[in-house]
Formats: C-alpha cells, sequence, structure tokens
C-alpha cells in the first residue's frame, strides 16, 4: 500500500508544480481600447502649443459623417462637416461666408480607428486612472479603466484633448448637417490649394481626427 501511495505521489507532485509555474509564469494579455460608439457627442477642450479651442463634436459612424463645431479663444467659429464619401466642408456661418472643401481618399475615422496601438501601461491624468496607448508615433490615447470612456489624448506635434463630456448615443438633427450653400461654389483650384496645405504637415484623415487638427490654421 505504501509503495502504491509512494508512487502516486511521484505522478502528482510534478504535475502540481508544473501547473504551479503555469500558473505563476504566465502574463495576463495587455487591455485593449474599446471601439468608439457608432453615435456619440463629446465636448472636447483643445491646447495646441497655447492655442485654446472648444471642440463640439458629433460622430456619426452608422449615417457615415462627422461633424466638429470648433470655437477658437475669442476668434472664429469653425464647422468641419466630414462625410464618408471623403468629402469635408470647413466653414463659417457669419457674414464673410468663408468655406473650404477637402477632398480625402478615406472618409471617417472608423470606430476601430485604435486596432494596433501598443499598450503603455496606466497613468493617472485629469484626476482619472487610465489604460495608456501610442498609435504609430501619431497619438497617445487615454482611457478610462473603469469606464473605458477617453479622458485624454495627446498628438505627435504636443496639441492635448481633454475630453469633457461624452454622451454615447446622441444624435445631431439631420438638418444641422447641411453644409452652407456657398461651399458648393469653390473652385476646384482652390481646394486642390488647401489639400497640398494639409498634406505639407504630413497629415492624413486620422490625422484630422476628431477635429483635432487645427483647422483654423485653413484661414
Amino acid at each position: 500500500m505504501g509503495s502504491k501511495v509512494k508512487s502516486l505521489s511521484l505522478l502528482i507532485l510534478p504535475l502540481a508544480f508544473s501547473l504551479c509555474f503555469s500558473s505563476l509564469s504566465s502574463k495576463p494579455a495587455d487591455p485593449t481600447p474599446a471601439p468608439w460608439p457608432h453615435q456619440f457627442h463629446s465636448i472636447i477642450f483643445m491646447n495646441n502649443n497655447g492655442s485654446l479651442q472648444v471642440v463640439d463634436l458629433w460622430y456619426d459612424w452608422t449615417n457615415g459623417r462627422n461633424f466638429n463645431i470648433i470655437q477658437n479663444q475669442l476668434g472664429k467659429l469653425l464647422y468641419d462637416l466630414e462625410w464618408d464619401n471623403g468629402t469635408s466642408y470647413i466653414y463659417t456661418l457669419d457674414s464673410n461666408k468663408e468655406c473650404r472643401v477637402l477632398h480625402f481618399p478615406v472618409g471617417v475615422l472608423r470606430p476601430n480607428w485604435l486596432e494596433g496601438a501598443t499598450y503603455l501601461g496606466q497613468q493617472e491624468v485629469d484626476g482619472f486612472l487610465c489604460n495608456v496607448w501610442q498609435k504609430v508615433d501619431f497619438i497617445w490615447y487615454y482611457e478610462d479603466v473603469i469606464t473605458k470612456r477617453p479622458v485624454y489624448w495627446v498628438f505627435y506635434t504636443g496639441m492635448t484633448a481633454h475630453v469633457m463630456t461624452f454622451e454615447v448615443g446622441a444624435v445631431l438633427e439631420d438638418p444641422k448637417w447641411q453644409a452652407p450653400a456657398y461651399c458648393f461654389k469653390e473652385s476646384e483650384k482652390k481646394e486642390n490649394t488647401v489639400f497640398k496645405s494639409v498634406v505639407s504637415h504630413g497629415l492624413s484623415r486620422e490625422g484630422l481626427m476628431t477635429g483635432s487638427f487645427n483647422v483654423s490654421m485653413l484661414y
């Protein structure tokens, strides 16, 4: 009997040791950023190296559109209306009737645009404990550990974004998505000039993400 117990022990102990070692050596998988809701409304405070803006963002992936209403500090109120066909209208609604039309090969920023980002760990910012990711040396993205809401972004240019509100499911009324008539009278020459201005800053559609590109430089 004693011999059988001893033999059984010799079989169990290595197995138990193996399981224990496996448990200790295994590393939990890094968290992944939550995809953006298909529709949301957010107020974002932007600081572009001292140039301040408040962005009223309406993201509507469901209908293939994105709208940034940008108030520059003591300056212009700009409207950046983006469609999934690659066309953007950046305009004012004042008496000057300014408008720029931009064309991009891609459309509205997709909800899972952070796929493939590198996880950097956790950091507290703006009073929130956040998971932090870096996307191709372009953006550092901070997401609340508990709620998974975006809290803060830092762009490679030094521009920062502080998310003040985040309303999932909020949708702007359809009539407010219409660009003014004078936007459709812009010449092709002017469109190409503005496009080259954007390209010269090394930015694609993702570079314009959620109004973080300082569109006031186009005026």
